[in-house]
């Protein structure tokens, strides 16, 4: 891939970005993701987690199933505000 590849559309993070990150010391997703907030997006990393992986794997040496992985933290899944506020089941 090139290095103007965007790894993370969400919040507009370049593969040449992670890639500085990972030279600079940064080797794990969570803190990749604080430095760049590559994974904070609207898909909660679902699109560019592997593509961060797989770039820590390649760059540390690391077989891919030793790289961390992000920490998950409630709610898993995208809720709807009205859940919370006490709508009805459909968020509304």
């Amino acid at each position: 891939m090139e290095d103007k590849t965007v790894i993370c559309r969400c919040e507009d993070v370049t593969l040449e970005e992670i890639r500085t990150l990972i030279q600079e010391g940064f080797q794990t997703i969570d803190e990749i993701k604080r430095m760049c907030r590559c994974g904070m997006g609207p898909c909660q990393g679902r699109t560019c987690r592997a593509v961060v992986s797989q770039e820590i794997s390649r760059a540390t040496g690391l077989p891919l199933n030793e790289v961390k992985g992000p920490t998950f933290r409630q709610p898993i899944k995208p809720v709807k505000l009205g859940a919370f506020l006490g709508g009805d089941d459909d968020g509304k």
